[in-house]
């Protein structure tokens, strides 16, 4: 890994990397975005403007043939020449970034196929949105830009369905309830999402309770909008973090598995047949064994 230490300031980071790098911006803005660039060990953004002695460390993203295509055993739910649809096991990062660039869903994608849409950068080939890696289940995957273009737009137009089960602390006393409340970077710590009314965005989640137990809901949620870490954010919010879940809800973890969050349905218009299409995953391993042990306790 690379570090600069800064004498100069507020100079806008993707500025000063380009002059002192000697890289074109857009090369830099790039980096950034798929945080080859900490600040002070946290990721950043193009904007940023540096201060006196901020540490920054980074690495070069390497092209698209030095991606390292790794043999996975892909759970593939769907696939046709447009789109495929994949059930993501735990703990996979779904594309490389800074200290992670071999073994995501990505690098799986590309030693199963070559047949991947271009439009982002050349780290997320065929990557229309993402889960954490601690979530599991459906993801769809676009095989050439005119799907891409075609899921994006419904993701952009909220007309793809999303729905997730979640294990949550405590007991909801609401069957129903909706959360409206917008997201952005945590202020106190960057590599974190809260809910916030400083650069934020329009985030919105939908819950229905399943099941009620001794200290804690099983629920089921639909997502309006698709911020980073909306759910874990949104119950951790309204105080009924996701059980399991390393980074929101300062609760004790019951194992290392990751977060109970399970994204079991997705359902889009298929970009060629304009057709409806809709798949369900059944609660992984995982979330099971920890679902068994709330329930007995």
């Amino acid at each position: 890994m690379n570090k600069l230490i800064v004498t100069k300031e507020n100079i806008r980071i993707d500025d000063f990397l380009t002059k002192e790098l000697n890289l074109s911006r857009s090369k830099i803005q790039k980096m950034i975005k798929n945080n080859y660039v900490l600040v002070n060990n946290k990721p950043t953004k193009n904007s940023y403007l540096i201060k006196q002695d901020d540490i920054i460390e980074f690495e070069y993203i390497k092209e698209t043939n030095e991606l390292k295509p790794t043999k996975m055993d892909l759970k593939i739910v769907y696939e046709d020449e447009d789109v495929l649809v994949v059930d993501k096991d735990n703990g996979v990062v779904v594309h490389p970034a800074l200290g992670n660039k071999e073994n995501t869903l990505v690098n799986g994608l590309i030693y199963y196929t070559k047949n991947l849409s271009k439009i982002n950068d050349e780290f997320r080939p065929g990557i229309v949105h993402r889960i954490d890696a601690y979530t599991t289940g459906l993801l769809m995957i676009a095989k050439n830009d005119e799907a891409h273009l075609s899921l994006a737009k419904q993701l952009e137009e909220k007309t793809i369905t999303r729905k997730y089960i979640a294990l949550v602390w405590g007991v909801i006393e609401h069957d129903t309830g909706t959360i409206d409340a917008p997201i952005g970077r945590d202020l106190l710590d960057r590599k974190k999402m809260a809910v916030t009314a400083i650069n934020s965005k329009e985030a919105i989640t939908h819950f229905k309770v399943l099941e009620r137990f001794k200290n804690a809901t099983l629920i089921e949620l639909k997502l309006e909008t698709g911020r980073t870490h909306q759910i874990r954010v949104h119950m951790n919010y309204i105080k009924h973090p996701v059980v399991n879940d390393p980074v929101y809800g300062h609760r004790k973890l019951i194992d290392n598995t990751g977060q109970c969050l399970h994204a079991y349905l997705l359902g889009f218009i298929h970009p060629r047949t304009k057709q409806y299409l809709e798949f369900k995953s059944e609660l992984p391993e995982c979330f099971k064994n920890i679902l068994e042990k709330i329930k007995n306790s």
